[in-house]
């Protein structure tokens, strides 16, 4: 589903589990993009840590690099909107936006100690076959799937009708390579590629590609395949 009014914006997307594609000038694509990952994946790891058996030591290997894979994106994309785009758009916004630009910053610093403790249960799961550790991390997940996604609602709601009211396009291209991108390395584009592209309808895949560089749909032609499998393997028990 997309949406657009004005002939020289941009059609925004509309993606399962989003809530919001404010119309303006600037293409919010990959941000919908990896908030959909976001989404997924705390849904997917949540139910595969309440069924996987603490004896499959290879789901339980498989799901710890996953969450690896999920926590350097969400933690690269929260850097970036803390140190680039939250601190510009202060600069710019009215007093009645700015409690909501505040907010995203303390919702961020909440998250960090829920993730930082899911990601020691994964660790720990990896290694051992614990009833109590995968019982504690089964309800953290819980907890930190909720917390992001009040977080993203907000975000999708309040804070990025902000960004289409003070950002150009031209602002937003220069975000991205200042405060997204400063650290894509090439084995973290190997990774966050057909990680962000699973579970994406095909013709939202062709606009992600018409609009990225072409790299990026080579690596994900190489990738995809092993990518799948594994996820498969990682979440053999969840039905």
């Amino acid at each position: 589903m997309t949406t657009t009014t004005h002939p020289d914006w941009p059609t925004q997307m509309m993606l399962a589990g989003q809530t919001a594609a404010h119309e303006g000038p600037v293409d919010m694509f990959m941000m919908y993009v990896m908030h959909h990952a976001f989404r997924r994946d705390l849904s997917m790891l949540t139910e595969a840590a309440r069924v996987t058996p603490v004896s499959d030591r290879t789901a339980w290997r498989l799901l710890e690099q996953r969450w690896s894979v999920f926590h350097e994106a969400l933690h690269g994309h929260h850097t970036g909107e803390d140190t680039g785009l939250w601190p510009l758009l202060l600069e710019r916004a009215e007093e009645s936006e700015r409690q909501t630009l505040l907010d995203m910053e303390a919702e961020h610093a909440e998250l960090d100690p829920l993730l930082e403790a899911c990601g020691r249960g994964f660790t720990r799961l990896a290694d051992h076959a614990d009833d109590d550790a995968r019982a504690a991390l089964a309800v953290r997940l819980v907890a930190t799937r909720e917390c992001l996604a009040r977080h993203l609602r907000h975000e999708e709601t309040e804070a990025i009708a902000i960004i289409q009211r003070r950002l150009t396009q031209a602002d937003w291209d220069r975000l991205d390579e200042e405060h997204f991108k400063e650290d894509l390395t090439f084995g973290k584009v190997v990774r966050i590629v057909p990680w962000a592209a699973s579970g994406l309808p095909r013709e939202v895949l062709d606009r992600v590609f018409a609009k990225t560089e072409p790299g990026f749909k080579v690596i994900w032609l190489l990738t995809r395949r092993r990518f799948a499998r594994r996820q498969a393997r990682a979440l053999r028990h969840v039905v």
